[in-house]
């Protein structure tokens, strides 16, 4: 009876063992800070376009947002996800029913510089008001 028992103690450990040893380990969302956060016009070679609204086009203006993006988990993280709100001169939200604006394609570990591209209709005044900034990622790809 001892020998049995012993035998199911070490079978059990041992399933115990192998699961925790090939489990892959789990995708955690990691927080990326924003910092410096400025914006200037697209070059001249990305500056045209228009933006669609119910089917009919509106002249639009492009803008590229920049800044620092600290990644504290010390791995790259992949295709991170930049949310915010940005508004116009007179306080109207840009983007109104968005705040992902766009994403970071690599945010390697530390402090790194990131930048993307929006649209905004012209007739939405500048200067533009960069507020609530944020992203977050994974450290590993999340789809196959």
């Amino acid at each position: 009876m001892k020998f049995r028992s012993m035998v199911l103690v070490l079978l059990t450990f041992g399933f115990w063992l192998a699961t925790w040893l090939v489990t892959p380990g789990a995708l955690a969302l990691i927080q990326i800070k924003l910092s410096e956060l400025s914006y200037h016009e697209c070059p001249a070679d990305l500056a045209e376009g228009a933006i669609t609204s119910g089917g009919t086009a509106m002249a639009a203006n492009c803008f590229i947002i920049t800044g620092k993006a600290e990644n504290p988990s010390g791995k790259p993280i992949v295709n991170a996800d930049i949310f915010g709100r940005i508004y116009d001169a007179n306080d109207n939200p840009l983007l109104q029913n968005r705040t992902r604006l766009g994403s970071i394609d690599e945010v390697p570990p530390g402090i790194s510089e990131f930048e993307f591209r929006i649209s905004v209709p012209v007739n939405q005044p500048t200067p533009l008001k960069l507020e609530q900034f944020k992203a977050a990622g994974f450290t590993g790809k999340v789809r196959r």
